[in-house]
Order: structure tokens, then sequence, then C-alpha cells
């Protein structure tokens, strides 16, 4: 089969993409400059230049597509530029279901997130639950948008899509402010996590596999949450302690006292220089939010098993710890 990736310069889109050749399959992506073009063509995929942002340059690489996998976004967490996150996140998504449907390409599946639920104050919501009201930063905002005024519109009028809903995707390779969160905990610099915040975690291999079911066996018109198993940020450093020796933090203040944390660091950061990797709304900062839902519908219709939040944090943590020995070692 021949499959059009978006996103496979990503941490989500390249896993998916080595799955889909691991399996036997064809695999054309895009990239927006010709060294990225290169690279991609050196991992075993037909490249392509071309943006989700201009509909027709992705022509080419999805024309005779037996399948699309839009995964590409815009994931900045802080991205305080609006119109940039609208025009990959809303427009981007537009235009390759747009161009899927042209083409006549017979499946496809995209990938929402359910950062969509927005904080859900503790309760377990599944495929089922909308929420309305005001959006925590623009990434969730667009993805709502993307979601809901996009992709299942145009379900309702035929598009063969199935959508799945990743939440926390964790794993080694990973770039995002949780990388960052286990670095600083690995070196002993992580001196805080907030009370009550919760995720569902879900490994990447674990999430990319889940693609490749909802394509075989997603029913078009469909939802699958693949967010993985529910568990605090206390809970996870713990567990990352019992499987690394590495002391978890052990301030665990409630949502009060780290809103007026994030505050004060809002400030510092006007005034003096902060670390490149520090973003306001990483996952320490977080204060008692709630993005936890239910994964049992993959579960039963797709044949999804996620690991154990501790079995993947063992490859992850590992790695994380490999990595920085040799950069010491480098010194």
């Amino acid at each position: 089969m021949n499959y059009f990736v978006t996103g496979a310069t990503g941490f989500i889109g390249g896993h998916v993409a080595q799955q889909l050749l691991a399996a036997g399959h064809d695999v054309c992506t895009l990239a927006r400059t010709s060294p990225q073009v290169r690279k991609l063509e050196e991992l075993g995929y037909t490249a392509y230049l071309g943006d989700i942002t201009d509909k027709y340059s992705m022509r080419p690489a999805m024309e005779g597509a037996d399948g699309v996998f839009h995964i590409a976004s815009w994931n900045r967490l802080d991205a305080r530029d609006r119109h940039l996150a609208e025009q990959i996140n809303v427009q981007g998504t537009r235009n390759v279901l747009e161009l899927m449907k042209e083409l006549r390409i017979p499946r496809g599946v995209y990938t929402s997130n359910i950062c969509v639920f927005s904080d859900t104050r503790g309760r377990v919501v599944d495929e089922t639950y909308r929420y309305y009201g005001p959006h925590r930063n623009e990434y969730d905002r667009t993805r709502w948008i993307a979601h809901y005024e996009v992709a299942e519109p145009m379900m309702r009028e035929g598009l063969p899509l199935v959508i799945v809903m990743p939440g926390v995707v964790y794993g080694p390779g990973d770039t995002s402010a949780l990388h960052d969160a286990f670095v600083h905990y690995l070196k002993h610099e992580l001196p805080v996590v907030p009370r009550d915040t919760a995720f569902c975690w879900a490994h990447v291999d674990d999430v990319a596999r889940a693609h490749l079911l909802a394509m075989e066996k997603g029913r078009p018109g469909e939802t699958y949450i693949i967010a993985g198993p529910r568990h605090t940020l206390v809970e996870v450093f713990e567990i990352a302690e019992k499987v690394t020796g590495v002391k978890a933090p052990h301030w665990h203040p409630g949502p009060g006292i780290m809103r007026l944390l994030a505050g004060m660091m809002q400030v510092v950061s006007k005034v003096t220089h902060l670390p490149e990797d520090y973003q306001p709304e990483s996952p320490t900062l977080l204060p008692g939010v709630t993005y936890i839902a239910s994964d049992q519908k993959a579960r039963n219709e797709l044949g999804w098993s996620p690991r154990s939040l501790e079995e993947g944090l063992r490859e992850t943590l590992w790695f994380e710890k490999q990595q920085l020995e040799q950069e010491a070692s480098l010194r």
C-alpha cells in the first residue's frame, strides 16, 4: 500500500512513517526544505518539497495514495503567534482533507488531541464529550477548531476519515517541554511538580501503532481516543524514581501556589534571560489541570493495548540518561 503522511519529520509522524515502512508499505511525505527532503529520502521515504499550508504543493505527493495520515501540527504550548497556529492547525488540516476528497483517496486518519476537551476537572471523558468555553492556549484553541469545525463536518459529508486523539506522548527522541522536564529531573534540577495535575500517557511507539490500527480497522466517521493510562505528575515522578533511583521532587504545591510561581516566571522572563527550554505552560507549571480521557473504545474496536507507564518510562529515562552521559563525556 502507498500512504501519504504529513509530519514525518516530527515525533509522532516519524514513528508512524517508520512503522509503515517496517510493515512493507510505501510512504510519501513532505518537507519544507531540500535538505529535509534528502534526509527523508535517506530514511526510505519518497519525499517532495511542499507544505500543508500550500494546498496544491501537496498534490504530487498525495496523488495515487491508498490512504492519508494527517499528523502535522503546530504544537508550541506557549504559542502566541495566533496567525501561525491557525495557518498550520486549522487551514493546514482543511487543505489536507479537501485534497484527500478531491483526489478520492479511500481512507484517512487525522491526528487530533484530547486537548480539545480542555481541563476535564477530574472527570474521565470519552469520545462523546464536547467542551465549550475558553481555551488555555492557542494550541488547544486551534486544535479544537480543526477537530470540530473542519474534520467532523467533512466526515458527516462522507469523507472516509477516522480521527485519533492522543494525550501526552513520550518516548526516546522527544523534544517537547516534557522531555525538558525529564532531563531537569535526571539532573536533579526539578524542584517541584504540582499536586493534582494529571494527564493520559502513551509511549510514542504505541501511539504510532494505534494510527496503523485506525487505518486498518477504524470505522470511517468515528473518533478513537488513544491516550493511554492516566497518572498524576506526582505519580509519574514517583515511578521515575522507582526505575532510575533518582529522587523525585517532594514539593507538591497546589494550584494557587503554582499559579503564583508561573506568574512570577512570566515577570522574570520580561526582564532577564531564561533558558531556551523554558516554556511558561510546560507540564511542570500547569496548576492542577486534568487532561484525562478513556481509551476503552480504541481497546475494544481497534485491539489497541498500550504499555504501562512504568515500562515506557524505564526505556525513555534510560535513553535520556545515556544522552546526558554522552554529552558529559564530550565536555
